[in-house]
């Protein structure tokens, strides 16, 4: 028999992460930039979740961008601010006090990011070199990387959900937004590693799992 699904989270009904409350209403609008690999990846799928907490956030689906309908009204629209959130010599440290709040001119920030692999976020710079032309924000995480079930490829590097989280404390701390509940996505995100971890121990071939995975289990 077949599992019931969730289609909102794209997640079995017995394991839906869609939030109880209301999106977290901020003024910076989130645009995830999801690579195809990535969408396809529906049981463990940060962007998903962070979107579902974030009013007016959303996902847009490729790897050309550049003449994305979506993509083009968001950035050509004069009340806009488009950024892309990604490091780099050129990119404005939101950390170190690099964006001026006067920048924005009354604009509304809209920051785009890939929701994909490193490796794929290349990719999508590649087929979409109109994303390089816009200015570029970057910020230095307070924490390393929650993600115990996964290995990240330098201590750096955080999920596309911690990345988000990282930006709307920078973001708060520099006075260009306000982040009214900073537990809200890293609840979420424990809950999807805490079940992720619980169903492969308890198949009957569970894969091998890290010391940090085993040990969260157990706690």
């Amino acid at each position: 028999m077949a599992r019931d699904f969730c289609y909102r989270c794209r997640r079995p009904a017995d394991s839906c992460l869609c939030p109880t409350e209301a999106p977290l209403a901020i003024r910076t609008k989130v645009v995830l930039l999801m690579h195809p690999m990535e969408w396809k990846r529906e049981r463990c799928n940060t962007g998903r979740i962070t979107c579902l907490n974030l009013a007016g956030s959303e996902i847009l689906q490729g790897l050309c961008f550049d003449q994305d309908p979506r993509f083009r009204a968001l950035v050509d629209d004069p009340g806009n601010f488009p950024v892309l959130l990604y490091p780099g010599k050129e990119a404005l440290n939101l950390s170190a006090g690099g964006f001026p709040g006067d920048l924005l001119q009354g604009r509304r920030l809209v920051v785009f990011l890939i929701d994909s692999t490193w490796a794929c976020s290349k990719a999508v710079l590649r087929e979409s070199p109109g994303l390089l032309a816009l200015p570029r924000l970057m910020f230095e995480p307070r924490e390393p990387s929650r993600y115990y079930i996964k290995r990240q490829p330098a201590p750096w590097c955080l999920s596309t959900l911690e990345a988000t989280h990282e930006l709307l404390l920078a973001l708060e701390a520099a006075g260009l937004d306000t982040y009214p509940d900073k537990g809200r996505l890293l609840e979420a995100f424990a809950r999807m590693q805490a079940y992720q971890v619980e169903r492969k121990l308890a198949s009957p071939a569970p894969r091998v799992f890290s010391r940090t995975a085993r040990r969260a289990a157990k706690d």
